[in-house]
């Protein structure tokens, strides 16, 4: 049974009831002053608060989606995001398997377009990434078929799992719903996780001596998305959305390279990289570079290029707020600059759901095929 299971969920809260019942039903009879009563109570208590504490880990995972199997929760997961080698002439793109979409009941028609696990090798980066890409069913219907798309990059927060977009924040359904509604164009969407080397968090960021995790969503994924899809490849076509670190990665990946993203949405983002021991050294010691991917000094020593960007957050939960009004104010030039406040709302999947349908809405609006 998978960590995110419902059954390995319902298993453990089913433990924890019922360890909690035969510690109440057998305390009286442990009470002796006897070392093995004294050894059989401390054994119960441990074993009851054991698995209380795994039955909220688990829903927590479920919830958030910190990690997607047991070999990702104990750090066995060593396959992806290994920095390799590609020649230019391989192939950037290989899928590895396919999904179809399925839409509530009552929907006609009841798939609502399929999902594509690929995994991207970067030959300007060198990193190869995994990606999950959504085609509306729309990519798949004849007045349709010489027709492109417009996409858009999903990035999870750190350390989030790619699927915790499909099935947490529901971004396919979403995005179908929306356009069979007409309130937004058909979009490819590929969705990832922001650290695509392994379990460092790279804050989208070419680290010096280290890997080039910029020079990946902004030229290999592009690229590489372009020649498998139909996907036109101007900055016009490209949209990037996060929340949290991912939210972070989508707005300065958007201010750094207008020419690769023409709009980007930033769910409960930060406005300059975290740096601690999931990061490790980000800048190499350059105080250049550090201050060129700091959002806030961008605004205030470069001009802001012509971009759209929507920025969220909440008057009481979120900790970014203050820090959003001042970008908010401070955001000149030529960018198109939106905003999604909330009255409250913390920093987690229910605030996101929330401020999604809106914000794909926004981002349908601003992306060209």
């Amino acid at each position: 049974m998978g960590l995110t299971s419902m059954a390995v969920l319902l298993l453990a809260i089913s433990a924890a009831v019922v360890l909690f019942a035969l510690t109440i039903w057998l305390w009286p009879r442990l009470g002796k002053k006897s070392i093995g009563s004294i050894l059989g109570r401390v054994g119960m208590m441990l074993a009851t608060q054991l698995t209380l504490f795994a039955a909220i880990g688990l829903w927590a995972n479920q919830s958030f989606g910190f990690y997607g199997s047991w070999a990702d929760l104990f750090g066995q997961v060593k396959s992806e995001g290994v920095v390799v080698d590609h020649s230019a002439s391989g192939k950037r793109v290989q899928v590895v398997s396919t999904q179809a979409v399925k839409v509530p009941r009552g929907d006609v028609p009841r798939v609502g377009g399929k999902i594509e696990k690929i995994n991207v090798a970067g030959v300007d980066s060198k990193i190869n990434g995994p990606a999950y890409v959504y085609l509306p069913p729309e990519y798949f219907q004849p007045e349709y078929a010489k027709k492109n798309f417009p996409a858009s990059v999903v990035l999870t927060g750190y350390p989030g799992t790619s699927e915790a977009l499909i099935k947490g924040l529901d971004y396919p359904v979403r995005a179908h719903k929306l356009a069979k509604a007409k309130k937004m164009q058909p979009t490819i969407l590929v969705m990832m996780r922001p650290s695509v080397v392994g379990q460092r968090d790279t804050e989208c960021i070419d680290i010096p001596d280290g890997p080039q995790a910029e020079t990946f969503f902004t030229k290999d994924l592009r690229k590489a998305v372009s020649q498998r899809y139909r996907v036109g490849d101007k900055a016009a076509n490209w949209g990037i959305i996060g929340n949290s670190t991912g939210g972070y990665c989508a707005l300065k990946i958007a201010m750094r390279h207008p020419e690769a993203y023409g709009a980007a949405a930033s769910l409960s983002g930060y406005y300059k990289a975290l740096q601690d021991p999931t990061t490790g050294s980000l800048f190499g010691g350059s105080k250049k570079l550090e201050n060129e991917n700091n959002v806030m000094w961008r605004l205030k020593n470069t001009k802001t290029p012509p971009i759209s960007v929507l920025v969220t957050s909440s008057e009481q939960g979120e900790h970014n707020y203050k820090d959003t009004l001042k970008f908010i104010k401070m955001a000149k030039g030529d960018a198109r600059v939106s905003s999604i406040i909330l009255d409250s709302g913390g920093h987690n999947f229910n605030t996101w759901r929330r401020e999604l349908n809106p914000t794909l809405q926004w981002m349908g609006s601003r992306l060209s095929a």
